[in-house]
């Protein structure tokens, strides 16, 4: 990828992966499958059913995960699964 060229979006499954809240993408794909994940996107309001439904930068997500509510909003895509300090740039944490 060059330089210049600029990702405006990601899967689902790919981003939640590289976020690090689960260690594989065939987990992060089951849990959306579920439709477990809410996606707030410019004031919308919906589910995410698909492990391809693009996320993009801005896009707020909700989900219960071991027992903890999880409101985060994404900031960064990411370029690669790095390690957990690298991980947390990705997001923001929201107040539920």
């Amino acid at each position: 990828m060059s330089e210049d060229t600029i990702i405006e979006a990601t899967r689902a499954d790919v981003w939640l992966w590289r976020a690090r809240f689960f260690k594989t993408r065939t987990l992060a794909a089951d849990f959306i499958e579920e439709g477990r994940i809410r996606l707030t996107r410019a004031g919308h309001e919906s589910r995410i059913d698909k492990p391809a439904r693009s996320l993009k930068v801005g896009d707020a997500l909700v989900f219960a995960l071991g027992g903890k509510l999880i409101a985060v909003s994404i900031v960064s895509l990411g370029e690669r699964r790095g390690n957990p300090k690298e991980a947390r740039t990705l997001y923001a944490k929201l107040d539920a």
